[in-house]
């Protein structure tokens, strides 16, 4: 078995980095190609998950407070991976997830176990595209967020639990640090994000997004079989 310390030194190597940005290009091509292809969406629909997607990366940088073992409130960040899936459904949003969450492995990853990796990485963030089985309705973007970040939520509880235990505060088990510690940044930006979709204006604004996207899907499919 391989320690810790080699394991993350694996991944902050440049062999490390390099095997992750090759991941991450495979992910972000079957992204592209299922968008563009299968799904047959528009180059504007394209671009807007791939704007979607530079956001959320760039956003999970903006952070309200930070926490010392890893984690942090940040500017809606999670919201525009769960918007990906809220606008196209379920699998390109769990795909743009995989994607962020290597995003985010490659430029300021923790790995101490391949399994850690995987639920504090792709998992964690694939799972806020399961927006994308809550796209009808107009309050239907609260529920998939909810959804989304509660799908992020177990994996970080697990990985915590599992994983980073030892760092359990004095009289706490190892399951009650992970919730509390993990509920400690998650479901505060929870809940700012969901008093922002509280408000109708900008709920009203994705929506119509939606439903300019859901148009185009319609229009270039009575094309094609035209």
């Amino acid at each position: 078995m391989f320690s810790e310390e080699v394991i993350n030194e694996f991944f902050s190597s440049l062999l490390g980095k390099s095997i992750t940005a090759v991941v991450t290009i495979i992910l972000i091509g079957l992204f592209i190609i299922n968008l563009y292809k299968k799904r047959n969406l528009s180059v504007k629909a394209l671009a807007y998950s791939g704007i979607a997607i530079a956001l959320a990366t760039i956003l999970s940088y903006i952070k309200l407070f930070q926490l010392p073992q890893g984690g942090a409130v940040t500017t809606f960040s999670m919201l525009f991976i769960v918007l990906i899936g809220y606008w196209f459904g379920p699998f390109e949003g769990i795909i743009a997830g995989l994607t962020h969450g290597t995003l985010q492995l490659l430029i300021d990853g923790y790995v101490i176990h391949p399994a850690q990796l995987l639920l504090d990485y792709p998992l964690a963030f694939g799972a806020l595209g399961l927006s994308g089985f809550f796209r009808k309705g107009s309050k239907s973007i609260l529920l998939g967020y909810i959804v989304g970040t509660i799908g992020r939520f177990i994996c970080s509880f697990l990985s915590g639990w599992i994983f980073f235990g030892s760092y359990a505060w004095e009289g706490y088990s190892a399951v009650a640090y992970s919730f509390l510690y993990n509920l400690s940044y998650i479901g505060i930006e929870m809940i700012l994000t969901i008093v922002l979709l509280l408000i109708p204006s900008f709920r009203s604004a994705l929506n119509h997004i939606k439903q300019t996207i859901i148009i185009n899907e319609q229009f270039l499919s009575e094309k094609k079989a035209a």
